[in-house]
Parts: C-alpha cells; structure tokens; sequence
C-alpha cells in the first residue's frame, strides 16, 4: 500500500456548543447539504488516497449513521475501505488523550497494511486540497515528516494557531502553540506559518515516534504539541506551504488556500456565510474537485406563492433539497433540507439546518437554528438580543444559536 489515511475525528468541539451538544464536531451540518468530516474525506478520495481509517470518540453515533449512509466504500471504492474506529481502550483503561495518543491507540492497524507513507489528518476544517501534491513535496525534500502550513499575518497567528519556525528550504526548527511574538518566515516578515493539523509521516518514523522511540516530557498525548516538537531534533521534518496547493479548475472568485478552523460559532457562522456570494471564495459548485456526501431521496426545492399571491423568494442564497419557501423572503441565508419557512416571514443572514419549520410573519436575523425546531408563528429572532439571551443561546458576537429540537 502506498498511503494510508487516518482521520482524526474524536473531537468535543466544546466552542462550537450548542451544535455540539448531541454530536461529535465533524459530524455538524455545514453548507445546507454536508457534514464537516465530508470535506476531509473528500480531499482523500478525490486525491487517489482509498484507504481510510475514521478515529471516532465523543457523541459519536450521529457521525457513525453519516459515514455507514454517505461513504459505503463498496459504492465507489471497489477493493479499498472507509472505516470507523470507536476508541477500544486497547492499549489500557483510558480514552483517546489527544490526536497522538488517538493514533497511538490503533497503531496495529498501520502495522497490519504496512503502507509506506501514513497521512494523518484532522476533520474539523473546511478547505480543497489535493493530498498528492503535499506527497509529492514530501518525497522530493526526503522528509521523515511534512506537516501542511498556512501562512498567516503575525498578528493574527499569535491568537489562531500552533506556529512553525522554519529555515529557508521550510524544514523545520521550532514550534509555539500560540506564542505572543510570532516568528515570521524568512523573507516574508509579514507572515507566520501557522500549523494546520496536517501530517504525512514515513510509516517506520511514525511507528518508532509513538511506540517509545522518543523520550518525551510529558505523557503523549498531540501531535502538534508532543511529537513533532520531539522529533525535530533527529528527523527531517518539513512545513508543506499550502498555498502552492491547486486543484484542477478553480472558478471565478475562489481563494486559491481557502481554509477555514471551524472552532468557534463566529467561524462556523462565517465560513457558512462564505457560501453565499454569486461568485464566492469556497465554491460547492465546483466540479474539478466535487464535495461527496450522503444522497437523499428528496425532492427538489420549491418557491411558491401564498393565498395573498406573495411569492416565496431565495436570494444570494443556498437552498437544500426537499424545502419549500412560500411567500416569504430568505436572503443571505444557507437553508438546509425539507424546511418549511412559512408566509409572510423574512429569513436574513442565518443558518437554518433540516426539518425545521418557520412559522408565519417570523423575523429572523443572525441567527443558527440547528434541526428539528419548530419556530412559533410571529417569532422574533436576532433583533434584541437582550431577550434572546433569556430564551436561547447567544454567542459572544451576537449569533443567536437554537440547539437541535
């Protein structure tokens, strides 16, 4: 074999609570269509990488369903597989410790395909990327370690990430988790190397880094902060830039390094409204390199006119499979499947996720509304938060959030 994928997909994701009150992270809804883990996964299959292991831990049975209805290897994948792993316990009496231990804990599955390079990937992210090129780089430096890099200004890479210091060929020297004064990337002073959780490993450096083969201090526990800090020293550990990454036929408008850390409801709030531009920097439209998911049996959507003959409108706007929008005006807005919205309602700016059902004359502003709700007619939501706050969650920016049912 010549790469096997791990995806870690354990995660709380305690920020992103409410949406994560019933569900793992990678398994919230994104985009009216997808769940988080859709788009890792589909960076693996669309880049030839067929053999996968999926790392679950918390609240994970949503997630479970997801991946036994959307991603059935046998549909597509012919002799290779997509598998979730629930933590077993098997190396003793504890639950996965962090992204290290999570691998660590399942290392007989790479001893048993002895593949030659093992990618190592999060699934709380957002972004397109071809996993080939990153190998190719890889193989061409001769790293033991390659570690995918967005560069970010200096300023915002002290608050948001795990920075890399690097020499002039990108091999790396040092790494910070969040420091306070960023170091920058030679010739660039502007930016730093922010980490993006991203790693492919030579499987005998893998294998001998997690069965003891460093001495670490402090238990193992994360990649970031543990093992490759501890491998610097003794291995060629190199930071991938990820904005020499293309896929085949960008359109009109994409960012060309778009990447998103859907750690917070601001985040997730922002990269769902991403999506809504005619020309926006993260296409779904995309076709060179498509977003897979679970296929539904719904209808189409439908836009029809009320009694008072006031017709049911989306603008700049995405609408899921199976709702029906009747005189009533949703605009800026990403609408899941088989919602219903109601006459005489206005939907701006929101995130309304599948099966819910907007009353009449509803105002709705701001707002996250995660599925199975119903919204009693002539609700008002997003316009005082004084008095949202006395009825339903709302974030430290002003996104009123509506936990699932």
């Amino acid at each position: 074999m010549d790469v096997l994928g791990i995806i870690m997909a354990g995660g709380r994701g305690e920020r992103l609570y409410p949406l994560t009150a019933d569900r793992a992270k990678p398994a919230v809804p994104f985009g009216g269509k997808y769940r988080i883990i859709d788009f890792v996964l589909s960076n693996f299959v669309n880049s030839g990488i067929l053999s996968i292991y999926v790392l679950t831990q918390f609240k994970a049975q949503s997630l479970l369903e997801h991946l036994d209805r959307g991603w059935r290897p046998s549909e597509f994948l012919g002799e290779h597989f997509i598998t979730s792993v629930p933590a077993q316990m098997r190396t003793g009496e504890d639950w996965y410790q962090g992204t290290a231990d999570s691998v660590y804990q399942n290392l007989y599955l790479i001893e048993r395909h002895n593949p030659k390079l093992v990618a190592v990937f999060g699934a709380d992210h957002i972004y397109r990327m071809n996993i080939r090129q990153m190998i190719e780089e890889h193989k061409a430096t001769g790293a033991d370690v390659t570690v995918a890099a967005l560069p970010v200004k200096v300023e915002e890479a002290a608050s948001q990430l795990g920075v890399l210091e690097v020499d002039n060929s990108w091999r790396i020297l040092g790494f910070e988790e969040k420091p306070s004064q960023p170091k920058a990337i030679p010739r660039e002073p502007a930016y730093a190397i922010g980490s993006m959780g991203n790693y492919i490993f030579n499987t005998d450096v893998l294998l001998q880094a997690l069965n003891g083969g460093i001495d670490y201090l402090t238990p193992l526990q994360d990649f970031g902060h543990d093992v490759i800090p501890a491998l610097l020293s003794n291995q060629k550990v190199y930071a991938y830039d990820f904005r020499k990454n293309r896929i085949p036929l960008p359109l009109k408008g994409e960012e060309p390094s778009y990447w998103r850390d859907l750690g917070t409801i601001a985040a997730y709030y922002e990269a769902n409204m991403d999506l809504r531009a005619v020309d926006p920097c993260f296409n779904l439209y995309n076709q060179s390199w498509p977003i897979r998911t679970v296929a539904y049996d719904n209808p189409p959507a439908k836009f029809v006119f009320d009694e008072a003959g006031r017709r049911g409108q989306a603008i700049d706007s995405i609408v899921g499979d199976g709702t029906i929008i009747s005189g009533s005006l949703v605009r800026g807005s990403v609408i899941g499947r088989n919602v219903r919205i109601n006459s005489y309602s206005l939907i701006e700016d929101s995130i309304i996720m599948d099966r819910v059902e907007i009353g009449r004359s509803c105002r709705i502003r701001r707002a996250i509304i995660d599925k199975h709700n119903v919204i009693p007619a002539g609700s008002e939501i997003g316009a005082n938060l004084a008095r949202d706050r006395e009825r339903y969650f709302v974030s430290e920016d002003g996104i009123v959030v509506i936990p699932r049912g």
